[in-house]
């Protein structure tokens, strides 16, 4: 597929420079106006040659706050058109992930990774938004991601042979396989190349060499979920309010550390696809519901942990230019780096009695000795007791005195010179309290330095009011804050002390760091273990507050009392359980009952279920086995909230054709409510022929609908069954009224709720003649349906057979009944399958 646009990714295309009034004047220009990117009010900021132009939404500020990961998306182009490559780095995480892959007309595989990396920023090609001619991909993006800052850099940037040498150059020891992986995928490395620069340019920093963790991540190793399916399910978000934790991140994340709360999150969007894989999980969350001290022993040092991934990101850079604020980061992150090393030792001690393999991996992960050579080398500069503490005055002190007396002269006389003039400020707030026989006391901001606080009420000072002398008085309560101008004169002192601390500190650090770079890599290893241990131990926590279990991994989805994970968390208690069976010879369950009487809610409960099973996680039920879903489709439509209307129907369309074009085999599909945007007859043609064509594949569907009628496809296909959700009527005390109660139970069958106009109509003020008049017409219709859709002899006899032989090969495959209760379970078949087949010679109607 990249045949013909080799030279593309390496060309020299000249920067996008276009004359109408509404675009970018130049490339050093500042423009307010619209954009061929928005159609809102955009900001344009100013530029450097390296780019075209960026554009900023009006709503992108909030998004900033939470979102770090810049990604590049670069297309082939002629006959590789459909090619995507990409690049992410989260300035969070010194961690480059390649993708490239070959998508649709509706690259639904771009849109679904964007949504799961959730951007910061999206790098593109200015060619891809040339004026008249922009490409499909970048309409598309852009549409998806409103909120997100869209940059255009030169085509000539996107440059894989560059991007080959960056990752030769950038790359950990331990991850140089990714040069075997990506060395002919071209489009990633053209991604990587523009990325990295892009990256060095916005940072005002280099990454170190050989310091960078850099892996390929394909689609095939993990299942996937369109974004849309994402949404429909309240796996991350919650539909209703965006701050809300009623979500399936919600219900698991008893995550510890920030990394592990970022891999689970990307877990759930993205489960795995591979058995083993998810049993080790489970055997290390069995072990951890099984050892208390274990668990507690855990739990207790993870979540000491800070952020090892953004830590990791900021070591590894190196600024271009050296300033005050720079200096006192790297200090901060040295300190931040003992305590994590700390760290390893009592960790290591909480695992050495475990007995799962990949607990025992991770332990002898940690006896790496780099942990402890860098952790000598860094206290043999650094004090001893220095640590990580809360609270500004105290980790600015523990950075003062992080570097070991007499390893700088100049250092220690700062040093002192910084002490006197604290105890200056200490002794001056002390005389001033006395002075005025005032209870002063000293405090410290980090935005104001030295202040001095005072808890007192109105009427003890003179007249109401503070001494004269005393400027930036605030209240609160009967706190006052206030400052002299003494004190701001002492508070300048003491920062132009500090500077010189910072400076000399930095200088020490600095040198320390280069000594330590060759070994940090075993710092990528730890901060994987340590998310990955969050994460687990995060199911462990979830297990425990509610009867969940172990999943099995057979080729049948069967699950007995389950329930749904969110509502549980929503309402406190445990919902209404109900079964769930699927197997090769019934793929495809039809779901009736009225509104309201927890179809969907069954229906996002069973792809709830399989996500949490291919997590790791245990599930919600008594028992559970699963057979592993490559991807997980859902259509869910609202009961409470159905429009007819061109725009609906058409979304219908649109979701239903995405879920034809790209399920197989192996898929679970949830389809709820489709074609009720349209009329009765066009709705249950739709249905019909969706079902049909679907029925083609051996994929998981259930489908709910109230469309009765569909509910006969059984007849001409025995691997469909009808279940429906029972309903009970209940008279008023008056006896005049009916209303229906829900049990939100499933049972086997279609529903025999029909009719539910007839019944609204019959509490109405609609004359009784009108009302019979339209039961009779509608029983008359009813069972000219019926006489067609009824079943022959010889459709049943098929149905047995069939039924009765998939039953055979699910048993020879699966079966660990020993021979005597395999005998007995096969004579129960061969009765079950003597029942299902018509006696011969009876008629219909003696059947």
């Amino acid at each position: 597929s990249y045949f013909g646009d080799k030279s593309s990714c390496v060309e020299n295309a000249n920067t996008l420079n276009l004359t109408s009034s509404s675009s970018v004047r130049g490339l050093n220009s500042t423009c307010i106006g619209k954009t061929p990117l928005s159609s809102g009010r955009s900001v344009c900021r100013s530029h450097t040659p390296l780019m075209g132009y960026s554009v900023t939404s009006s709503s992108a500020v909030s998004a900033h706050t939470v979102a770090s990961v810049i990604v590049a998306v670069v297309e082939g182009r002629g006959l590789a058109r459909g090619e995507v490559g990409m690049a992410s780095i989260d300035l969070k995480n010194p961690e480059m992930i390649l993708s490239q892959f070959a998508d649709n007309t509706t690259y639904t595989k771009v849109i679904t990774k964007l949504k799961i990396l959730t951007p910061l920023e999206i790098i593109m090609s200015n060619t891809a938004c040339d004026a008249g001619s922009t490409t499909k991909l970048f309409s598309l993006i852009t549409e998806h991601f409103k909120n997100v800052t869209f940059t255009t850099v030169q085509r000539k940037y996107f440059n894989e042979t560059k991007g080959l040498e960056y990752i030769e150059q950038l790359c950990a020891s331990e991850f140089s396989t990714i040069f075997m992986e990506v060395q002919s995928k071209y489009y990633c490395l053209a991604a990587a190349a523009a990325l990295l620069k892009y990256v060095e340019f916005i940072q005002n920093a280099v990454y170190a060499p050989k310091s960078l963790k850099v892996r390929f991540q394909g689609s095939e190793k993990t299942a996937m979920i369109d974004s849309s399916s994402a949404q429909n399910l309240e796996l991350v978000i919650n539909n209703r309010d965006s701050r809300n934790g009623h979500t399936l991140l919600g219900v698991l994340n008893y995550t510890k550390t920030p990394g592990g709360s970022r891999r689970l999150r990307s877990n759930i969007l993205e489960p795995l696809v591979d058995a083993e894989t998810i049993n080790t999980r489970l055997d290390c969350v069995q072990e951890l519901l099984q050892d208390e001290e274990l668990f507690f022993g855990l739990q207790a040092v993870i979540s000491k942990f800070l952020d090892t991934e953004q830590l990791l990101s900021v070591l590894v850079q190196i600024p271009k230019q050296d300033t005050v604020k720079t200096a006192e980061s790297k200090i901060t992150n040295l300190i931040y780096l003992k305590h994590t090393l700390e760290l390893v030792e009592p960790l290591k001690a909480a695992l050495r009695s475990c007995n799962t393999q990949l607990l025992k991996a991770y332990y002898h992960s940690l006896e790496d000795s780099r942990f402890g050579i860098i952790l000598e080398k860094i206290t043999t500069v650094i004090n001893d007791d220095t640590r990580y503490t809360k609270g500004c005055l105290s980790m600015r002190t523990q950075k003062c005195y992080a570097v070991k007396p007499n390893v700088s002269e100049f250092l220690d006389i700062a040093r002192r010179t910084y002490t006197e003039i604290v105890d200056d400020i200490a002794g001056m707030i002390a005389q001033l309290a006395e002075k005025y026989s005032l209870p002063m006391k000293t405090s410290f901001s980090s935005a104001r330095g030295f202040f001095i606080q005072m808890n007192a009420d109105c009427s003890t000072l003179p007249n109401g009011q503070l001494p004269s002398e005393f400027t930036k008085i605030t209240k609160m309560k009967n706190t006052y804050s206030f400052t002299s101008a003494d004190l701001i004169k002492m508070n300048e002192r003491c920062q132009e002390s500090l500077r010189e601390i910072y400076h000399m500190t930095y200088l020490i650090v600095c040198k320390l760091l280069n000594e330590i770079y060759e070994h940090i890599h075993c710092l990528y290893k730890l901060s994987d273990i340590v998310s990955m241990l969050d994460m687990l131990l995060s199911f462990a926590h979830a297990c425990t507050l509610s009867d969940y279990v172990r999943p099995e991994f057979t080729d049948t989805l069967a699950i007995k009392q389950g329930w749904h994970p969110i509502l549980e968390k929503i309402a406190m208690e445990k919902p209404v359980s109900n079964n769930t069976y699927l197997t090769e010879g019934n793929n495809f369950v039809i779901i009736t009952g009225p509104n309201m009487s927890g179809k969907s809610t069954y229906l996002k409960q069973i792809a709830l279920c399989q996500i949490m099973a291919q997590i790791g996680s245990y599930v919600p039920a008594e028992y559970c086995s699963f057979r592993i879903a490559e991807q997980i489709f859902t259509r869910i439509g609202m009961d409470d909230d159905i429009e007819t209307n061109a725009s609906t129907f058409m979304k219908e369309m649109k979701e239903i054709t995405y879920i034809m074009q790209n399920a197989n085999d192996k898929s679970l599909i949830i389809i709820d409510e489709l074609g009720r945007g349209t009329s009765a007859e066009e709705g249950i043609g739709i249905c019909y022929a969706a079902c049909e064509n679907l029925l083609n594949l051996k994929a998981f569907t259930l489908f709910a609908t109230h469309f009765l009628e569909l509910c006969h496809i059984d007849a001409l296909y025995p691997n469909v069954e009808n279940y429906h959700f029972e309903v009970q009527h209940v008279r008023s005390s008056a006896g005049n009224k009916e209303k229906i109660a829900y049990t939100y139970t499933l049972s086997k069958g279609y529903t025999e709720e029909k009719n539910y106009g007839l019944k609204a109509a019959e509490v109405s003020s609609l004359p009784s003649s009108i009302i019979l008049d339209a039961k009779e017409i509608t029983n008359h219709i009813a069972t000219q349906i019926l006489h067609r859709q009824k079943s022959t002899p010889e459709m049943m006899k098929q149905r047995a057979v069939y039924q009765l032989a998939m039953r055979l090969v699910q048993t020879a495959r699966n079966s660990r009944l020993d021979p005597d209760s395999l005998r007995i379970y096969l004579k129960g078949l061969k009765k079950k399958y003597q029942a299902s087949c018509p006696a011969p010679g009876k008629t219909d109607k003696q059947q």
